[in-house]
């Protein structure tokens, strides 16, 4: 039998489990009807973005194939069928796990009043949805691609994968200036004009903050680790076609697809693991991370040796698994509810917004490098144990944990709609006792898996940059040659334009939220005494308009700059872009993610009581500083990942075209 009708099975068994974790979820008990009435609200606004989104992304997705039909070589119909398959899925997977996310969240609260075991297992089985439809969805898409077009035209996956970068794109960017919009929004007035707690339903804003945790935090964070765990399987294949020279043997092309069907049954088993009957939820977590590090390992080892294969690629698989477990410790340590660098974040907070910002940056800036060694550590690794191969290895490694990644990523998003339920819905203090510590571990799960998102795009990217060498021909880049040159400070600029246009939609659509809730405020009587309701709706559909505006210019820069810099200066000057682009936008991202997640939980760390706690001088302090965090780990930083592999795979799929046409 084929290798790839394994990675099927595999596939449909992730699916399965995915939909029997849905089942599981969605047979719970809810709230009561207030309780539902707030989670309907929120689950109509989600679903209401997502719609107007995909009408978008279908817009789009319809232009760029038909465009690629007519590509040379004779590849344009099959490039166009694999990336409508990409994009398809990589929606469904955003679709599928948000829908049952904003069932999960009333589920969670409910589910709290019977203690933390119960709320957490059921925020960690909505969470699962997400992670194994992702893995699943992939596996089976790129699977019946091989059966169909054969491992003779291993190239034209590259369109899945493309496909898959347009939606994560899209989901990325719109979700998360649609979230922050609304949270800068809701705390810039609620927490510092008013004095409103967090998730007050007197706040106008509330319900799109709520609504923007499941198409950021969810949708988006799915569409971009679903994305990278395509990209990656297409690249590996991609760099076992090129190290033969000519098609790959039947071993280098199904080892990935092995090590990433291991994965599947990894992830299946660390859910036993995953369970907490005391409070230690953070154990439980590391727990269910440690134990399918460890399965893979040992199922890797195991592949390796039956089917025959060096050593060396075992090793290169083991470095990316190692890699997953150092990125969640580094983004712990620097972001973490409790560390070093938060208390100093919030000590520094005592000073006045000032001090907290400089503070909360400086703290970003340092926690990029022991990242970017231990990337470099598995690059290394890998290289030395398998050549080029080893680097495709390393990546699928390092993603095959995914399912169980983004089961913990997802739990966050839940768990906090579960405490705006909570104070929202009027719920005992007992639940909102229990919905605030999973609340708490939330935004840690969300930090910390946003640090493997950005990691497994580096790694995945520099895959990718193996296959775009294969596949124009160079071996080797000349850092004296000026067209090269030109390319590597335009991709060292890349990530810094794109970021300054998704920090500026942030800015414009958080303020057109502040005059809303000031407006509501002032018009609405009886508003603040909670004698009269909010216009939820109208917050809403702000996020939602200002969201979808601003999606066009960045999703132009990524796609465009790329096409002209290979047609214009050529392949060499496009891959000096990558070359440029990759350690750029990593390093970026890290930053701009990891000082968001300090200056946040150094906020949350004086709300639990500390230096004055909440409504005191320096809890205004750290909102500011919040305030500034916000866009930076929730928008600008995790864009990047999708940024950086959408200009990746244009370059490999339009790569025959900047060979025959490129002016110089």
């Amino acid at each position: 039998m084929e290798f790839y009708f394994y990675s099927l099975i595999a596939g449909a068994i992730a699916l399965a489990f995915s939909l029997g974790f849905a089942y599981s979820v969605l047979k719970k008990p809810v709230g009561n009807r207030k309780m539902q009435e707030v989670s309907h609200a929120i689950k109509l606004g989600a679903k209401g973005y997502l719609s107007r989104q995909l009408m978008v992304i279908a817009i789009f997705a319809a232009v760029l194939a038909i465009a690629f039909i007519f590509l040379p070589g004779g590849s344009g119909v099959g490039i166009s069928i694999a990336f409508v398959v990409g994009a398809t899925s990589a929606y469904l997977t955003a679709y599928l796990g948000m829908s049952v996310a904003v069932r999960a969240n009333i589920r969670t609260t409910k589910a709290a009043e019977q203690g933390v075991h119960k709320a957490f297992s059921t925020a960690i089985y909505g969470g699962a949805v997400t992670g194994f439809a992702a893995v699943g969805l992939s596996l089976i898409g790129v699977s019946l691609l091989l059966m169909y077009f054969g491992t003779s035209d291993i190239l034209l996956l590259i369109g899945f994968g493309f496909g898959a970068s347009i939606v994560s794109l899209f989901a990325r960017v719109g979700g998360g200036i649609y979230t922050k919009a609304a949270d800068v929004g809701a705390d810039l007035v609620g927490k510092t004009e008013l004095n409103l707690p967090e998730d007050d339903p007197r706040n106008p804003a509330v319900i799109a903050d709520l609504v923007g945790d499941n198409v950021g935090d969810c949708a988006g964070m799915a569409a971009d680790v679903y994305e990278t765990y395509s990209v990656t399987i297409v690249a590996a294949l991609l760099i076992a076609v090129g190290v033969t020279a000519s098609s790959a043997t039947a071993s280098l092309l199904s080892y990935p697809m092995y090590v990433l069907s291991i994965g599947v049954a990894s992830s299946i088993i660390a859910m036993l693991f995953t369970k907490t009957k005391r409070q230690n939820m953070v154990a439980a977590l590391y727990k269910g991370i440690g134990s399918a590090v460890v399965i893979a390992a040992l199922l890797d080892m195991m592949l390796t040796y039956f089917m025959g294969m060096p050593l060396g690629y075992f090793v290169a698989a083991l470095s990316g698994l190692i890699l997953t477990i150092a990125l969640f410790w580094i983004t712990d340590y620097f972001t973490g509810s409790e560390s070093g660098p938060v208390i100093k974040v919030a000590t520094a907070a005592k000073g006045g917004a000032g001090t907290d910002v400089i503070m909360g940056l400086s703290m970003g800036l340092k926690s990029t490098w022991p990242s970017v060694m231990a990337v470099i550590l598995a690059i290394f690794v890998s290289y030395e144990a398998a050549g080029l191969y080893g680097i495709g290895i390393a990546a699928v490694g390092m993603l095959s944990l995914t399912a169980t990644i983004l089961t913990i990523d997802s739990f966050g998003p839940i768990t906090d709609n579960a405490g705006g339920i909570a104070e929202m819905g009027g719920a005992p203090h007992s639940v909102r006792n229990v919905t605030d510590k999973l609340d708490a571990l939330g935004n840690t799960t969300k930090a910390t898996t946003k640090g493997f998102a950005i990691g497994g795009a580096a790694v995945s990217a520099t895959a990718l940059f193996v296959a775009f060498a294969q596949a124009v021909g160079i071996t080797s880049l000349d850092a004296l040659n000026p067209l090269v040159t030109i390319g590597i400070f335009i991709g060292a600029l890349l990530p810094f334009l794109f970021s300054s246009f998704l920090m500026e939609a942030v800015g414009h659509a958080a303020n057109l939220m502040v005059d809303e809730v000031r407006r509501q405020v002032r018009s609405i009587k009886g508003l603040l005494a909670g004698k009269a309701k909010p216009d939820y709706a109208k917050a809403v559909d702000i996020a939602t308009v200002n969201a979808l505006k601003a999606l066009v210019v960045p999703e132009l820069i990524a796609i465009l700059v790329p096409i002209a810099v290979g047609l214009v200066l050529g392949k060499a000057a496009l891959g000096g872009l990558l070359v440029g682009m990759i350690p750029a936008s990593f390093v970026l991202a890290l930053f701009m993610a990891n000082s968001g997640a300090t200056m946040d939980n150094a906020k949350k760390y004086i709300e639990s009581g500390k230096f004055g706690g909440k409504g005191s001088d320096t809890h205004k302090a750290a909102v500011v500083g919040d305030t500034l965090g916000d866009p930076l780990k929730d928008t600008a930083g995790p864009a990047l990942n999708s940024m950086i592999k959408v200009v990746s795979t244009i370059s490999i799929l339009l790569a025959p075209v900047f060979i025959m046409f490129a002016l110089l």
